[in-house]
């Protein structure tokens, strides 16, 4: 079975993460969501609040699993038996960050990553830009899952 993770924080998801693991999903019998662990950094939304969201939007791609982790990502790739990583790419800003990266994974445990082109659609997507966008009360209604959208409007104040 050859296995691929689309890493993340995910806080929140976005129309353009869905997309990305979407056709990833295609490509590999499973894919793993993973969202990242960082003690250090206060998201919006809980790891296990993002957990429960992915899962429901991700629910009707029956290969795709929902995880966390913390640490190096090419560890949980050794544990889990996955051999790429898929992350998406919205500039040129991007590639040069993810290729540092996909060297590095590489060098360090042999992992493949699959740098994909995003939606043009989505190419100004981020989750920090809908959060700033959001908090201000601009509509991010076509940029999240409505379930997303929903949960965002009833954590920021003054959005509902």
């Amino acid at each position: 079975m050859r296995r691929a993770v689309c890493p993340g924080s995910y806080d929140p998801a976005t129309n353009g993460h869905l997309d990305i693991i979407e056709r990833a999903s295609q490509l590999f019998d499973e894919v793993v969501v993973a969202v990242l662990v960082n003690k250090k950094k206060q998201g919006l939304f809980s790891i296990d609040e993002r957990l429960e969201m992915l899962r429901e939007v991700t629910a009707k791609l029956p290969n795709v699993r929902v995880d966390s982790w913390h640490g190096l990502l090419v560890d949980y790739c050794r544990q889990n038996g996955i051999v790429a990583i898929a992350k998406g790419l919205r500039s040129v800003s991007d590639f040069d960050y993810e290729l540092q990266m996909a060297q590095m994974n590489r060098e360090l445990s042999g992992v493949e990553t699959l740098l994909m082109s995003n939606n043009p659609a989505y190419s100004f997507l981020s989750s920090s830009l809908v959060k700033e966008v959001a908090t201000y009360g601009g509509d991010v209604a076509q940029m999240v899952p409505p379930l997303v959208h929903k949960r965002l409007m009833e954590r920021l104040p003054g959005t509902e």
